[in-house]
């Protein structure tokens, strides 16, 4: 009976992780991804340039 608990499990899992991989490599999310990859290239803090400035 554990044996096959396991198996199940283990199919779940991979059924899972395929079904994420897949949809992260979506070209649906491509936009969504692209916007979140630049969010710390957006995030100046303008105090730390202001800093600098008066050295």
């Amino acid at each position: 009976m554990l044996v096959i608990f396991q198996s199940a499990w283990t199919m779940i899992v991979f059924a899972l992780f395929i079904g994420i991989t897949v949809w992260a490599y979506s070209g649906s999310n491509k936009a969504t991804f692209d916007q979140a990859a630049r969010i710390p290239l957006d995030d100046d803090d303008p105090i730390a340039h202001d800093a600098h400035k008066h050295d």
